[in-house]
């Protein structure tokens, strides 16, 4: 792929486009490791890949998707699979390193800003679990805006209600849970129509209230980063257990594909254009 008609301050090396310039961002540089030993593996980063692939094929299948912020590649990879060209934007040297091992072609090392993209450029963009991550996130919604061309699209997933806060939260540096009007709002206020919203993971608000919340709120938890409860968290379950929520993603699945909104769900996931 030929950058120049996308940024102006990159260089080539070793297949990975670097930014001359790159700046700290809100993101725990040992969460890009502990995701990558778990991700392929997990159930909720596979069922939340097939809801993105789905409603990325829906809303803008023939442009090049710009993932950005996206982490080890994992959602970009899943997207290239698809036969849809895919541009991974993350500023942390982590993740684009095993987003290489994985395999993936187009890889850009920094933020849109620091790698010169131009203005109006982009026709979709992806920002899966990053929103959450920002502080000022209406200057950062402003700025994507910015980046998109008109009738650009923005596809977005971040964790589902301030209630169910814990110190998992805290410790993956969010600033923030979002619902349906607080998402919508934001997105409104920059600049952008939505053209679909629904929740994902709807049985996931139980036992995340149960297991994280709870415990958080009486300081009984250990730190979230534990290798090994996180893979024990994501790990495909079995049996019994295995069947029904393999049934549970399905019917989301079949929920997004008709473009159906679910009512309820850990995650928001949001599609907006530009105006």
């Amino acid at each position: 792929m030929n950058f120049d008609k996308f940024a102006t301050n990159v260089f080539l090396k070793d297949e990975i486009y670097f930014s001359k310039d790159n700046r700290e961002i809100s993101y725990p540089k040992e969460s890009n490791q502990l995701c990558y030993q778990i991700e392929q593996n997990s159930f909720w980063f596979s069922h939340r890949n097939n809801c993105i692939i789905e409603t990325v094929k829906k809303y803008t299948p023939a442009e090049i998707f710009f993932d950005i912020g996206g982490g080890n590649g994992f959602v970009a990879k899943g997207l290239e699979d698809e036969n849809i060209e895919t541009v991974l934007i993350e500023p942390g040297i982590e993740g684009v390193l095993n987003a290489k091992k994985r395999g993936l072609k187009n890889v850009v090392c920094s933020t849109l800003e620091d790698a010169g993209f131009k203005k109006s450029s982009l026709m979709a963009v992806g920002l899966f679990d990053v929103v959450e991550h920002i502080e000022d996130h209406e200057n950062f919604i402003k700025s994507i805006h910015s980046f998109l061309d008109k009738d650009g699209t923005i596809y977005i997933t971040v964790p589902a209600f301030k209630f169910l806060w814990s110190k998992e939260d805290s410790d993956a540096g969010h600033y923030r849970r979002y619902t349906k009007n607080t998402l919508s709002q934001l997105l409104k206020s920059q600049g952008f129509k939505i053209e679909y919203f629904t929740y994902i993971f709807s049985i996931l608000p139980i036992p995340v209230f149960f297991s994280r919340t709870i415990p958080s709120l009486l300081g009984f938890t250990k730190n979230s980063n534990d290798s090994a409860k996180y893979k024990n968290e994501h790990a495909q379950k079995k049996g019994f257990l295995n069947t029904f929520l393999n049934k549970v993603w399905a019917i989301e699945l079949s929920f997004i594909k008709k473009n159906k909104s679910i009512p309820f769900g850990g995650s928001c996931f949001i599609v907006a254009k530009k105006i």
